[in-house]
């Protein structure tokens, strides 16, 4: 059974989730401090001297055997339901596509089935993990998940509202243009008989009784106005139609009809941001209740153990997305911030507001910032009054690593610090300008090329000299020693990759608004990615199991690897399926705003 548990623990690793970016970091050991810093574990044989008899596992539920296909069937359906399901969904929001709707209800209908089958489990079984995160996390993240399809079903339907009525609008104008046209063309307004002389003082003049052009003219309108009907508007209506999920079923029609009353103004604009708000956010839940579900389901982090799993598996999380932020760097989630590794566009371009975004570089280096500032405090908090021990201080240590490192990347990317470090020649400049008879400007006063793109290594060096101090210390045992090698290791990797992209950023500086996508930056997420899984296999309670089945250090290493390369190949698949729904949607627009063109 425990063999199991133990293999299981390695694909629940992907459902982990970075719940703060100041939470405590135990050590592997029951004598340190559970509130340590990112070196954590630095006390090596130390403690494992003082360690105590290891007592039986309790009951858990994957042991407990009984109802076994409930939870299983609970465990198939959530996963698919919170990691393939989902993110197309958030892909299709995102792009406004029509197949949004569609999405998110296929994925409240597996989430209500997920939910259904693991209700009747919890009560055909004892609860084995009393007060646990899972239960209590689950249902607040179920009502927001319905809340969000709600908001984006009333989003929807206001949207398809107004642009209903600017249509109409367009429409009406379209056949008062088209009649005006018609009641100034020369052709209509000259036409009569030949034996009239347009005088209407001949006997049977046509200009007496009633122009011939007159029901020419209404004739011409009523032809041209039946084929604008007939053509026009059936397109626009199909156009309509193929956006329409409900289909002019009940449904569709009452929520057509009273939509405003529910939506509107201000509400409206609320709802559009919470709306927007929980889409970016609902993965991240997602990956809570997933990582909850294991750590429940397992047994795992019981007591005290609870400080050194969230340690490890919230550090180990926050790399694992940092991974993930960087491939979507890379494959252009963020061209318009220019994080892309591209030219920022120009203010008119885009909003106003993205202009003022600052750099990818300074993100990076501001969250390190917050996070030494933040745990430089807490480090000696759980042992508070206490005698200082070393591995205090080793802790400390990197948590002013992470606040120095921060605060002097954030430094670097302020162009007003980099201005006044270049203050001596930008004044010998200035003053030889102002003496100078010639007004042309010279080549040489210009801005280097790489200037325009930022290159901050500040970032890089921090999480290289933390994977190295990771890969060089001994801990309690051989197996937990080499996994925190690997993790370490990879960060260094992961270091080394984004130096290379810098060197490549100097040597040919990008000149694009397009994604430059340099090869480097898709090692450095991988390393990032299998760095972080590896992390959050290297708490305690994993690293117990993999030694009391007979588990090699390697064990985990491959399974994450092959782990990290399927989650990185479903983004980019992910992001592609957004790309051709914003198209999709794109065309649509265009061909409807041609119709209605042509119609004028």
């Amino acid at each position: 059974m425990l063999r199991k548990h133990s293999s299981f623990l390695y694909p629940a690793l992907l459902l982990g989730l970075p719940l703060a970016l100041a939470s405590p970091h135990g050590s592997d050991t029951s004598g340190h401090s559970p509130m340590g810093g990112m070196g954590m574990d630095m006390n090596m044989a130390h403690s494992s001297s003082n360690s105590s008899t290891i007592d039986p596992a309790p009951l858990s539920y994957f042991r407990l055997g009984e109802k076994s296909a409930w939870i299983y069937g609970h465990i198939v359906v959530m996963t698919i339901c919170w990691t393939v399901v989902l993110p197309l969904s958030v892909m299709f929001s995102i792009a406004k596509s029509r197949f949004t709707l569609p999405s998110q209800a296929i994925f409240f209908i597996l989430n209500a089935l997920g939910l259904f089958l693991g209700t009747v489990y919890n009560a055909r079984t004892p609860d084995l993990y009393e007060n646990n995160a899972h239960h209590k996390m689950g249902w607040i993240i179920t009502w927001l998940a319905l809340v969000w399809v709600i908001m984006g079903i009333v989003n929807t339907y206001a949207k398809y509202v107004s642009e209903r009525r600017q249509s109409g609008q367009q429409i009406s104008h379209a056949n008062l243009a088209r009649y005006a046209r018609i009641h100034q063309s020369p052709e209509i307004q000259d036409v009569r008989w030949s034996n009239d002389s347009g005088q209407g003082t001949e006997r049977n003049s046509a200009s007496l009784f009633g122009s011939p052009g007159a029901e020419s003219e209404d004739r011409n309108f009523d032809e041209a106005l039946l084929e604008y009907n007939d053509v026009d508007l059936g397109e626009i209506s199909d156009e309509a139609e193929k956006h329409s999920f409900l289909r002019n079923t009940r449904v569709d029609r009452f929520l057509s009809q009273n939509i405003n009353r529910i939506a509107f103004g201000k509400t409206l604009v609320v709802n559009r941001i919470l709306y927007t708000v929980i889409e970016r956010m609902i993965i991240l839940m997602g990956w809570a209740a997933l990582a909850t579900g294991v750590i429940t389901f397992s047994g795992i982090f019981r007591g005290s153990a609870v400080f050194n799993g969230l340690a490890h598996w919230i550090k180990g999380g926050i790399f694992f997305w940092y991974g993930l932020y960087t491939l979507g760097r890379w494959m252009g989630a963020f061209a318009d911030f220019g994080w892309a590794w591209n030219i920022k566009p120009r203010g008119d371009l885009m909003p106003a507001w993205k202009t003022r975004v600052p750099s990818a570089d300074f993100v990076e280096s501001f969250l390190i910032f917050l996070y030494g500032i933040s745990n430089v405090w807490l480090e000696h908090l759980a042992a508070w009054g206490s005698t200082w021990a070393p591995e205090d201080y080793e802790h400390v240590s990197i948590t002013i690593l992470f606040f120095g490192g921060g605060l002097l990347g954030m430094l670097i990317e302020s162009t007003r610090i980099r201005d006044l470090l270049s203050s001596k020649i930008l004044l010998a400049h200035e003053e030889q300008t102002a003496h100078a008879m010639n007004t042309e400007q010279d080549p040489n006063w210009t801005a280097p090329n790489h200037y325009k793109v930022s290159l901050n290594p500040l970032p890089g060096l921090v999480i290289l000299l933390l994977g190295l101090m990771m890969s060089s210390h001994t801990q309690e045992s051989m197996i937990s020693s080499m996994v925190h090698k690997q993790w370490g290791t990879l960060l260094v990797g992961a270091s080394l990759a984004r130096g290379v992209t810098y060197i490549l950023c100097y040597l040919k500086p990008q000149h694009s608004y397009l994604p430059a996508r340099p090869p480097s930056e898709l090692i450095c997420a991988f390393c990032l990615m299998a760095g972080g899984l590896i992390f959050m296999a290297s708490s305690r309670d994993v690293v117990m199991a993999m030694e009391s089945n007979g588990l090699d250090a390697m064990f985990g290493f491959t399974v994450g690897m092959g782990l990290v390369a399927l989650v990185m190949a479903w983004g980019v698949l992910c992001m592609a399926v957004k790309g051709w729904a914003e198209r999709k949607e794109k065309k649509a627009v265009f061909s409807k705003n041609t119709v209605l063109g042509a119609a004028a």
